[in-house]
């Protein structure tokens, strides 16, 4: 985990009782943290996510990139932990507060969406379907990228062995951007599916690097419609998942031009849409 914007409890020690058949034991276990992010813009409260503490300024680019609120690290001029205290006066770092560029308008969260997000299923809450249908300005379907199948099923060997917090947890979602050839580029983890996307989004949207053109998106579990339009907000081509996805998720992969890849898992996989992105074997 990053420590520029990413102070925080990543995990936490509580005791359980340990069962394993026979043997009964209590003892000190590591489980994966989960506290609130309010994030404000210009001091106006805009979104509160459950999150894993950790890379909170990834988080917050990548979460206002994918939600259309700005398109680059430019349209951010100020962001800061507000003094956000607990029962003992310490500060929870748990309200981020983010200043736009001049120009640069802040939605309007009464007309188009209630922006609360869980860490298990982003949409839920969102005022409706279509009000979450935001449109990408980089133009995904017409990314060339060509992928081999080999590389494909070897993403999810690639993202296991780079996840640090989960070997500790086995709680934690995570998400893996890769090159077409199957080199890493970023790794998040997160309780959350769509903040561990939003924060592998946010590293790239800080960096300069968007659209990600040319690039695999592997998450694990499932691909959801919220995952499949944050992909498509910052120009991935190619999703991929060890799970099932979502009907909608399909149809707006469809939509936009994503490959969406599904139960990529062993030896196979599901690809539902932009099938000529992968390269078989003859």
């Amino acid at each position: 985990m990053s420590t520029v914007g990413g102070v925080g409890r990543v995990t936490s020690r509580m005791p359980v009782l340990r069962i394993r058949g026979a043997v009964h034991a209590t003892r000190p276990d590591t489980v994966a943290a989960e506290e609130p992010l309010e994030i404000r813009l210009g001091g106006t409260p805009l979104a509160v996510t459950m999150r894993t503490p950790g890379d909170d300024f990834d988080l917050v680019h990548g979460f206002l990139a994918t939600e259309g609120v700005i398109r680059s690290a430019a349209d951010i001029v100020g962001l800061r932990y507000c003094n956000s205290v607990d029962a003992e006066g310490r500060n929870t770092y748990n309200v981020v507060d983010v200043d736009l560029a001049p120009g640069v308008e802040a939605p309007d969260t009464a007309l188009d969406r209630i922006f609360y997000t869980s860490s298990s299923c982003g949409v839920c809450g969102k005022a409706s379907i279509d009000a979450i249908r935001t449109k990408t300005v980089f133009d995904v379907a017409g990314d060339d990228t060509r992928l081999t199948l080999a590389t494909l099923l070897a993403l999810p060997d690639r993202l296991r062995a780079a996840q640090e917090v989960f070997d500790r947890t086995g709680g934690l979602h995570a998400a893996g951007l890769f090159t077409a050839d199957g080199a890493l580029v970023a790794l998040r983890e997160d309780v959350g599916r769509h903040n561990a996307v939003d924060k592998v989004i946010g590293d790239a949207v800080r960096e300069g690097r968007l659209p990600l053109s040319g690039h695999v998106l592997m998450v694990s579990g499932r691909s959801s419609f919220e995952l499949t339009q944050k992909a498509a907000m910052a120009g991935v081509p190619v999703l991929a998942a060890v799970s099932a996805p979502s009907s909608l998720a399909v149809e707006l992969a469809a939509d936009v031009g994503i490959t969406l890849i599904g139960f990529l898992r062993g030896d196979g996989c599901n690809v539902y849409t932009r099938t000529e992105r992968l390269v078989l074997p003859d």
